[in-house]
């Protein structure tokens, strides 16, 4: 009978197993990653998901007083397209490893660190810290599998959660997106000083978010001058009445429902509001 060589069947044997060991298998913590935008900011975590597989995640596989990975695997990652305030600190834009320190008995710790390359926590040195804020866990309803998510999201902020086993912690993340509007918006009437929609858009969010009040009213003034319509003298009115100058309200005001076409339908629903606002400015201003 023929027989193989030893050595050419061991290479054989070594390359079917080398083979075998190809095909793809599911992690067992799972890479994830979560994006939200807050304002005009991206925030992204960037994590491995372990689960909780019956163990005791709190003060046994994740040890208490000890800085954690807050994931699997290598570093989880937190990248802020802008500068942003995270517990109230300031964060400059970029990518920062994201570690927590769990307690039995005081405010856990959330860490950023600039750092990115580890392994987990091995290598960690808290001189890399960029942030440390103090966050307080939550008991809430058991979950199998680690997860990060927003919450309690409104223009510019937003709440980051970290949810696993019957543990919540969370932190708020707030971005300067009234400056970033504000510096675009000043460029782009700079560019078309006479466009009366611009005018009015650039008003109407600074009386929305009530900032910046004089150069709203520079703004919606020049609208007028350019295109006198109902919708311009209406957001005077509600400027003026937010500046508590109720007798230019009132006046706006009824200039507004004056020029409001009665068939056009968006006045149309937009009248009975008006004209509640107009009286509450009356009694306001006389």
């Amino acid at each position: 009978m023929f027989r193989l060589p030893c050595l050419i069947l061991a290479g054989l044997l070594a390359f079917t197993t080398a083979q075998a060991q190809q095909f793809p298998l599911p992690q067992a913590s799972p890479h994830a990653v979560v994006t939200h935008t807050l304002g005009l900011t991206d925030v992204t975590v960037d994590y491995h998901a372990p689960g909780v597989k019956s163990r005791k995640v709190w003060g046994q596989l994740v040890p208490y007083d000890q800085v954690w990975r807050a994931g699997a695997n290598e570093n989880t990652l937190i990248t802020f397209s802008d500068s942003v305030r995270v517990g109230g600190k300031p964060v400059a834009a970029g990518t920062y490893s994201l570690y927590v320190q769990p307690s039995a008995d005081h405010d856990w710790q959330l860490i950023l660190n600039k750092v990115t390359t580890h392994w987990g926590s091995e290598g960690y040195d808290p001189k890399d810290d960029v942030l440390r804020v103090p966050v307080l866990p939550e008991t809430t309803p058991a979950r199998e599998t680690l997860v990060y998510w927003f919450s309690d999201v409104r223009p510019g902020a937003g709440r980051l959660n970290l949810s696993w086993e019957e543990k919540t912690i969370s932190v708020f993340i707030r971005t300067n997106v009234h400056a970033k509007v504000l510096a675009a918006m000043q460029q782009a009437v700079q560019k078309t000083p006479n466009d009366p929609q611009l005018l009015a858009q650039a008003a109407d969010y600074l009386i929305q978010n009530q900032i910046e009040a004089e150069l709203a009213l520079r703004y919606i003034n020049r609208a007028i001058e350019l295109n006198d319509s109902y919708t311009n003298n209406w957001l005077k009115a509600r400027l003026m009445a937010q500046k508590e100058d109720y007798l230019s309200a009132v006046e706006s005001a009824r200039r507004a429902i004056k020029l409001g076409d009665k068939d056009d339908n968006a006045f149309k629903s937009q009248l009975p509001n008006m004209k509640v606002a107009l009286t509450q400015w009356q009694s306001k201003a006389y």
